[in-house]
């Protein structure tokens, strides 16, 4: 049986311009994202739904924690792969469709740029993507597809 790992954070609305939620328009959508001993996150509604543009919203958050768990799980299958990775960024993108007062999460499309440190370890490095998916804690619990394009360089 495997062990249980608890996830704490707790948020606090901060969009009470005075009267509540009296109307839909006369309330912020901010808050405050909060851990232990970690920085506190701003958090909004997407701008769409009148949030602040200049917070992080739940949409970019799902999508940045899948972004996220792919790298941190790719990492280590390299290292088992033993592809030496010198760099990794990613230009992920979710897509959401919106139905009525709902909607849902289509995909996410991660798509990584390894640099990885000898040509001989781009067809392993390219492998280690599908490894690292299938170890990732995240993309496992969602449901919808998380799609995967990586470009292996050398450098």
């Amino acid at each position: 049986m495997g062990d249980t790992h608890e996830y704490r954070v707790g948020i606090e609305w901060q969009g009470n311009r005075g009267r509540g939620t009296i109307g839909y328009r006369d309330y912020g959508r901010q808050l405050v994202i909060r851990a232990p001993g970690k920085i506190e996150l701003p958090g909004s509604a997407d701008k769409t739904f009148h949030g602040d543009a200049d917070r992080w919203n739940p949409e970019e958050l799902l999508v940045a924690a899948l972004a996220q768990c792919h790298m941190l799980s790719y990492l280590h299958m390299a290292v088992r792969a033993g592809v030496v990775v010198t760099a990794y960024t990613d230009d992920a993108l979710g897509v959401m469709r919106q139905e009525g007062l709902g909607g849902a999460f289509e995909e996410v499309l991660l798509r990584p740029l390894v640099t990885v440190a000898e040509a001989s370890m781009v067809d392993r490095a390219r492998s280690a993507h599908a490894e690292a998916f299938t170890h990732c804690f995240i993309a496992n619990s969602v449901n919808f597809p998380v799609r995967h394009e990586p470009t292996i360089r050398v450098g």
